[in-house]
């Protein structure tokens, strides 16, 4: 599987994304029904600068806490 960085991808395209998977955004926070979206592996807050959204799904992850990796073994048998 690819990850594909969104770290060069502007801020509207983001919250664009976000939405087409069903997030919002505060211009800082990834916001999942109002609430700063938790990292599920790591329970951190998700930031537009931080986050990364595994293709193929929509889980959205902090990329820098290690949840990739978390993601991935836990889900080795999908791919």
């Amino acid at each position: 599987m690819e990850i594909v960085s969104l770290k060069n991808v502007n801020k509207e395209s983001k919250i664009a994304l976000l939405e087409k998977l069903g997030y919002n955004s505060d211009g800082k926070y990834v916001l999942e029904n109002g609430k700063k979206k938790l990292d599920e592996y790591t329970q951190k807050e998700i930031t537009l600068e931080n986050m990364a959204i595994l293709p193929g799904s929509v889980i959205v992850l902090n990329e820098a806490s290690g949840s990739v990796l978390k993601y991935l073994e836990e889900h080795e048998d999908d791919f």
